[in-house]
């Protein structure tokens, strides 16, 4: 299959850890960059976290960074995030996304061909 599918999302406190997983079924990780995004209600679309496809380190955005960590497994063609520390503003709808890479770069893509149809991720005391 050609799909990516988003799990793990639900209900946290202020404060608590989540780890999200995307399923990557049919993508060979070694050749899509892959990056974690996230939309609130009434916000545009913001891209959290992105990994190239040279090496293994994540680049995150200023809003999340010491607090999520990017990872992948690609023998098991699977992305996560993990949340921890997480705040109010870190509610929204969360999606990962693969962009193809015909070569080895060390910056994340400014666009992605294939996204996950998302799993929500709620904020709340």
């Amino acid at each position: 299959q050609w799909q990516l599918v988003e799990s793990g999302g639900g209900l946290v406190q202020p404060g608590g850890s989540l780890r999200l997983s995307c399923d990557a079924s049919g993508f060979n990780l070694q050749y899509y960059a892959i990056g974690w995004f996230r939309q609130a209600p009434g916000k545009e679309r913001e891209e959290v976290s992105c990994i190239s496809t040279s090496g293994e380190s994540a680049n995150y955005a200023d809003s999340v960074k010491e607090r999520f960590t990017m990872s992948k497994d690609s023998a098991k063609k699977t992305i996560y995030l993990q949340m921890n520390s997480i705040k109010p503003d870190d509610t929204g709808v969360y999606y990962c996304a693969v962009q193809y890479m015909a070569s080895r770069s060390q910056v994340c893509p400014s666009r992605y061909s294939y996204w996950g149809q998302g799993t929500q991720v709620t904020v709340s005391s």
